[in-house]
């Protein structure tokens, strides 16, 4: 696809993923990322792809475990609930060291919670919703065009890593409308032969793809394997926007559509003489932990500024330490916080 053009998010994020080179997706239904599978189903057949609708999440993430042990480009989709459903088998991905890409628009929680937008899934894509010591690499997009391009990149990092990739968004970023533009497609992977079934005869063995260690010793350093591969995500992956921060005396903290918010605000706060800077997380895990530690020697406060009850405020608290207060302000249940809401906690903060 050539030009730029405008795109409903859902469409334009499983759109990115045909052109990253993703001919097999398994899913099951769930507000509101609806309009990524009824895309896949509609635009996989006609390039050869296969389209297939679960049972359930539980069968979706197990068919993209058996999908990915092929060495083929896969995926799924799914919101909140549904990616809990999911969590048992993102952890055999994981431990087996399968690529594959797996989007997460967030909803409302805890439990069924609602169908509106929310970050509340933050510490279950960056801790780990499943079982044992496994991370994904989760990018988080701030607009449609950066969704674009990220949920490209993220199935050639999936395949660098040999590890999923988890692309957060939220419900208003899949149900808004942008212009967007489709990079040059990726390069069929060169090294899937090495390690993936099906090429017997051209690797000379059979390829075995497991998580399961029954002797410890072997655990042990399968973990290590896989700790090691973390801090390479850590040393080469780490993502982020630093938007104002050269005379910032506030600083702002916030990813996904609060950013956008955020960034509003900062330019209206800006015009009233307030210096007020954000530094935007793209990259979740690995978190960019060196901006927070090392801010400007002008910044007396940080304010994390979320659609969830306070998980992102856990990593930023990490990066800054003492150095600096940290406030917070968040909003729930499908509710965002407002421009004005933001302005006025900054008010709040410098007594004004």
């Amino acid at each position: 696809m050539s030009g730029r053009m405008l795109m409903k998010g859902n469409e334009a994020l499983a759109e990115a993923a045909i052109q990253a080179g993703c001919k097999y997706f398994f899913g099951y239904p769930i507000t509101p990322q609806n309009e990524i599978p009824e895309y896949m189903s509609k635009k996989l057949p006609e390039i050869g792809g296969v389209y297939l609708q679960a049972e359930s999440e539980v069968a979706a993430v197990n068919m993209v475990f058996g999908g990915a042990g092929t060495g083929e480009r896969v995926m799924t989709s799914s919101s909140s609930p549904g990616i809990s459903l999911m969590s048992e088998g993102i952890s055999y991905l994981a431990g087996a060291e399968l690529p594959c890409v797996l989007m997460n628009i967030v909803r409302g929680g805890p439990g069924l919670g609602g169908i509106l937008p929310a970050q509340s899934d933050y510490f279950q894509a960056t801790r780990g919703g499943g079982h044992g010591d496994y991370r994904l690499l989760v990018l988080a997009p701030s607009t449609l065009q950066e969704g674009v391009d990220l949920t490209m990149e993220a199935f050639g990092l999936a395949e660098k890593y040999h590890n999923p990739v988890m692309i957060l968004g939220d419900g208003f970023m899949g149900q808004m409308m942008e212009a967007v533009e489709f990079p040059a497609p990726l390069p069929e992977s060169s090294d899937k032969k090495a390690w993936a079934v099906g090429y017997t005869k051209e690797r000379g063995k059979r390829a075995i793809i497991k998580s399961l260690y029954l002797d410890p010793e072997q655990l042990e350093a399968h973990n290590a394997k896989l700790q090691a591969k973390y801090r390479a995500m850590e040393q080469n992956e780490v993502r982020y926007e630093s938007y104002q921060m050269e005379d910032a005396e506030i600083v702002l903290a916030a990813y996904g559509t609060t950013a956008r918010i955020a960034r509003s605000a900062i330019m209206n706060l800006r015009d009233q003489g307030i210096k007020v800077g954000m530094l935007r997380p793209i990259s979740l895990f690995p978190f960019p932990y060196a901006p927070f530690e090392n801010l400007p020697s002008s910044v007396r406060q940080v304010l994390v500024v979320e659609m969830s009850c306070g998980q992102l405020i856990d990593d930023v608290k990490i990066g800054v330490g003492r150095s600096v207060p940290i406030s917070f302000h968040g909003r729930v249940g499908g509710m965002c916080p407002t421009v004005e809401e933001i302005e006025a906690k900054i008010h709040a903060v410098l007594g004004k």
